[in-house]
């Protein structure tokens, strides 16, 4: 049999099921390059011509271009500056970190991440909303631009999947440069283990804001790495560096637990001050059951 590929090769049809009439929120003023439900950045320009689009069912038959119609034969809608759909980017994180996970019952976080990737895609493009994909590591690996198509999301998704965890990690550098290169506003999805030089990650987040993008920030963790729920010693290998520790991880538990609890915190605090949403996903959650929730949730505190 095949191997799977693209968005079959992470969602099975079940979870699909359960994704369907989701939709994924911007709290702020959007501007996109479709027709959609989002409030849009241009004011007053609800006369204003910007492009046609194809007619689908449900579309107001009053904007229809009967010009376009009687030239060409074919349907098409006539859309206007003020009105918007979503634009969404999706930043996978592969640094050599993201290769961990503490039970073959487990998928690793760099697994969980594209599989939350592939989640968020679907809801997005579901929703008749655009999508597109940074993939990063050491440097920018790739920059897979935003678009309203099934097609376009099955061959990010199948480029993500040949990508796997490297050592080494520049995840704030390679922020800075994505903040810079979207040029209109938009809602930015960070999907990373956030284990790097903490104040130039909230630094490259802080940047995104001030470019008016929304921002959404999931922290993957695996659950060992919340707790260190380890039984017996063992050797630590640092998935970055190759570095190596021996150590007996009952007796710094503690230490640790209130260190990683520190390191949450400071995150979860730099976000809600700059008013980017936090949430910290453990590699445990199912993913269908996770994102769900979080939209819901989401949409709620939006209204």
């Amino acid at each position: 049999m095949a191997a799977k590929e693209g968005i079959s090769a992470f969602l099975n049809a079940a979870q699909m099921a359960k994704l369907n009439r989701l939709t994924l929120n911007s709290r702020y003023v959007v501007e996109g390059t479709l027709a959609g439900r989002h409030r849009s950045a241009q004011k007053g320009a609800s006369t204003e011509f910007a492009d046609h689009r194809s007619y689908m069912p449900g579309d107001d038959l009053k904007r229809i271009d009967w010009k376009v119609l009687g030239r060409t034969d074919k349907y098409y809608i006539r859309r206007y500056q003020d009105e918007t759909n979503l634009r969404v980017y999706l930043l996978v994180d592969r640094s050599g970190s993201m290769n961990y996970a503490s039970d073959l019952a487990y998928p690793t976080k760099y697994q969980y991440a594209c599989t939350l990737t592939a989640a968020l895609g679907y809801v997005v493009l579901k929703a008749r909303d655009a999508v597109g994909m940074y993939i990063y590591g050491e440097k920018m690996d790739a920059a897979l631009p935003c678009r309203n198509s099934f097609n376009e999301l099955n061959n990010s998704l199948k480029i993500l999947q040949g990508y796997k965890p490297e050592k080494g990690t520049a995840g704030a550098d390679v922020m800075h440069q994505i903040a810079e290169s979207i040029n209109r506003r938009a809602l930015v999805v960070i999907i990373s283990d956030l284990l790097d030089d903490q104040d130039a990650i909230i630094k490259a987040i802080a940047h995104f804001r001030k470019n008016l993008h929304d921002v959404i920030v999931f922290h993957v963790m695996d659950p060992a790495e919340l707790t260190l729920d380890l039984k017996r010693g063992a050797e630590f290998e640092d998935l970055e560096t190759g570095e190596r520790l021996i150590a007996d991880p009952r007796s710094m538990a503690k230490e640790y637990k209130d260190l990683m609890g520190e390191f949450i915190e400071t995150y979860r605090k730099a976000c809600a001050e700059m008013k980017a949403d936090y949430r910290l996903v453990k590699t445990d959650d199912p993913i269908d059951t996770f994102v769900r929730a979080y939209l819901e949730e989401r949409k709620r505190l939006s209204r």
